[in-house]
């Protein structure tokens, strides 16, 4: 047991390891499935190098952006004594392993699609494991690397600054300094998964647009016809934003709520086995646990019978990783903490005491947060499925009101966005409130590194759903028998909800992470207190409360310019190239994935400027008290318009989606191209960039401000720090002049 105490570090990364090894496997099984016949594999081409053709150009400008930030960071890192250069080194690091989790998550995506095609010509078993299979990938090898990223560089910088291998003191208790250098690999993270959850969401809706209003509403022909010149770009789209961009989003998530964890357990006082950092290690052990979990987990989703419901499947791979975790979870803290109760370092005095009224927890105060954390995260997901899914009030109110035209189903969806806050927003209350309870705010970070444990089965559910979205866009294009195209469309159904519960499974991981990091912040910038009596901190609120306004406007207005240029395409198209609705020309496909693909990296850039600069220009210029009003009220404000947005959009669209089995309104049953589904589809369209662009990216926004902040919080408490040295000098030499004074006089 001494044994494994002290090479427990060095164990972390192996977790990811095992991850990536059992990636691989999956990987390699579902390249060995069949691809079906020519028409197939010539589509999946197209989207294939459509989406590599984004990344490309996605990750050219990026590059630019990761070596300008870099340099920045390492002059920042030589200006404080708490900070070092190499934090440039992790911030590279960081966005590389972000960039490479998506493309990774993308090049199993497009091998998946039309693998799922061809298995669905024979069941809806093999079409669920290849799919699943191909989502699998993308989950184990986002955690994977998350984990050997994160757990080989606190091994690197421990040794660096803290204790050497052999376990000897290297410069004190400099855990800080490991720390901070540690956030710039969350930064990368973020500020890569930012720019391509934005720049992916412009680009899938664009072309979705295109699709659904020309080639639905003005063309007639379904939305994945061959014929529709923008077909192709919307199934590239799935990837490159559902895909790609969801695979960096939750790189980003996973290792910013380890970060926050650690930071927070730097502070907590403990007599552990582990040289007193078990609470640093704790958030990273619990992670790689429970990716182990969601291989058990995953292992368990299969379906025998067409009847079988893939929905259940999912859910009972997934409630068995959320089991596993959360009883594997008691028994690692009963033995990494001690027996001894806990507190923060911030609640001891001068003399190393306990303040009075501050919170002591113990170890199962700990496991207590862990467990709000798993039931806060399940708890958002039931909620979200219940406001989105098909056959559910909030999604029916919604078909009835499109009965009365466009107006009023806009009206509708609306209205349930909105009201779908309220369940939310209070089981994150209560969830910050009891795992605060328990755990003081290490209790609150912890409670958000175990909703986050399964990432790696959360990330697979959350994949499945673009593969068979475009699987049954491949069926469709290449006009397979209706059995093989329902069967892709069952796996749709249950991809759409499933993508919406993904949503708010982020958001509320975004919400516990921010808090943890905003707590982080506090303490490295040195604050007491943030008093929102002071008028200028009352004006960083509201300032921060409107950043997420600002941005939802710029990422929902590149969509609707982005769609314009590419129904101009689409109509020319239609109009231009003679023989399209009569199967006897091909559209020029290229031309909307280019529309697409340069309209989503110009317009990506603003929105990302936002999160990243606001924070440093607030922060020098107004100082730390203020930035922590801000980045409340970009929480707050962000949350909240990321639940309803996410849950408005998916609303709108598994509406539009009842009509194609047919819906029941006053009597009268309405399908496909009737006046009702027609305006379903607006508010589809409406919906999309609120869901796929604006909505899934205030996680990220509200995160990446908050690491910003954290980054640069040395830096302002050093800078504090010295303007209250200055003025004690000013009053002390004004105090010994004076004195002299009276000295000489007497």
């Amino acid at each position: 047991m001494d044994l494994l105490n002290n090479y427990l570090i060095y164990l972390i990364p192996v977790f990811g390891l095992v991850g990536i090894l059992v990636m691989a496997i999956k990987s390699a099984w579902v390249t060995k499935q069949e691809t079906g016949d020519a028409s197939m594999n010539e589509l999946a081409g197209y989207i294939a190098d459509g989406a590599m053709a984004f990344l490309r150009a996605e990750w050219k400008i990026l590059s630019y952006f990761v070596v300008v930030a870099g340099l920045l960071l390492a002059w920042s890192g030589t200006t404080v004594a708490t900070s070092s250069p190499v934090i440039a080194i992790s911030f590279v690091i960081g966005a590389f392993l972000s960039a490479f989790a998506g493309y990774l998550g993308m090049r199993i995506a497009t091998k998946s699609n039309v693998r799922t095609t061809q298995a669905a010509k024979t069941s809806l078993a093999q079409a669920l494991k290849v799919s699943f299979t191909g989502g699998t990938v993308m989950g184990l090898g986002v955690a994977g690397l998350a984990i050997i990223g994160l757990g080989s560089l606190f091994i690197v910088f421990y040794t660096m600054y803290v204790k050497n291998v052999a376990g000897a003191t290297v410069n004190g208790d400099d855990m800080a300094k490991a720390l901070d250098v540690l956030a710039g690999f969350s930064l990368g993270a973020e500020s890569i998964a930012l720019f391509a959850r934005v720049g992916g969401g412009i680009y899938t809706k664009a072309a979705d647009v295109g699709a659904d209003l020309v080639g639905k509403v003005e063309a007639g022909i379904p939305e994945d016809d061959v014929r529709n010149p923008a077909t192709i770009a919307d199934n590239v789209g799935d990837n490159v934003g559902d895909v790609a961009g969801m695979g960096a989003d939750l790189f980003g998530s996973y290792v910013a709520t380890m970060l926050a964890t650690m930071v927070l357990g730097r502070e907590i006082v403990s007599n552990d086995a582990f040289g007193g950092i078990a609470p640093v290690l704790l958030p990273m052990v619990i992670a790689g646990l429970g990716l182990l979990f969601s291989i058990v987990g995953a292992s368990l989703v299969k379906i025998k019978n067409e009847t079988d419901s893939v929905q259940k499947a999912l859910n009972i791979g997934n409630w068995a990783s959320i089991i596993l975790t959360a009883v594997a979870t008691y028994f690692l803290v009963q033995w990494m903490l001690p027996n001894d109760s806990f507190h923060m370092l911030r609640d001891e005095d001068a003399n190393h005491a306990i303040k009075a009224g501050s919170l002591v927890f113990t170890k199962n105060g700990v496991f207590g947060s862990i467990l709000v954390g798993l039931v806060v995260g399940t708890l958002m997901s039931i909620i979200t499925e219940y406001y989105t899914a098909m056959g559910k009030r909030p999604v029916m109110s919604i078909i009835r009101q499109s009965a009365t035209g466009h107006a009023t189903n806009i009206i509708g969806g609306l209205a349930v966005g909105m009201e779908s806050t309220v369940l939310p927003i209070l089981v994150l209350a209560a969830g910050i409130y009891g795992s605060y309870f328990f755990a003081g705010l290490y209790g609150v970070a912890i409670a958000a590194a175990g909703m986050m444990a399964t990432t790696a089965m959360q990330l697979a559910i959350d994949a499945f759903g673009p593969i068979a979205d475009n699987a049954g866009g491949i069926a469709e294009m290449s006009r397979l028998p209706e059995e093989v195209r329902g069967r892709t469309d069952n796996l749709d159904a249950v991809g759409n909800t499933t993508a919406a519960t993904g949503k708010g499974f982020a958001i509320a991981s975004a919400a516990l992470t921010s808090l943890a990091l905003f707590a982080a912040f506090v303490g490295v910038a040195g604050i007491e207190h943030i008093d929102i009596y002071k008028a200028n901190v009352l004006a960083g609120l509201f300032v921060g409360g409107m950043i997420p306004f600002i941005f939802s406007a710029l990422c929902i207005s590149a969509v609707g310019r982005a769609a314009m240029a590419m129904v101009e395409e689409v109509r020319r198209q239609f109009r231009e190239i003679p023989g399209i609705m009569e199967y006897k020309a091909r559209p020029e496909y290229e031309k909307c994935v280019e529309i697409s693909t340069k309209a989503s990296i110009r317009e990506m850039v603003a929105p990302g400027l936002i999160a990243l600069i606001t924070p440093i220009v607030v922060g020098f210029i107004f100082g730390p008290e203020v930035l922590g009003g801000l980045l409340a009220g970009v929480t707050v404000s962000g949350v909240l318009m990321g639940i309803f947005q996410s849950n408005a959009g998916g609303a709108w669209d598994n509406a539009k989606k009842s009509f194609e089995k047919g819906v029941e309104i006053n009597g009268e049953i309405y399908y496909k191209k009737s006046e009702p589904h027609k305006a379903s589809v607006t508010g589809d369209t409406v919906g999309d960039p609120f869901k796929d662009t604006s909505g899934p990216s205030m996680n990220i926004l509200i995160k990446l401000m908050s690491i910003v902040s954290l980054v640069i919080a040395p830096h302002l408490n050093t800078n504090e720090t010295g303007v209250k040295t200055a003025q004690r000098q000013e009053k002390v030499q004004s105090i010994t002049v004076h004195v002299v004074q009276v000295d000489k006089k007497l």
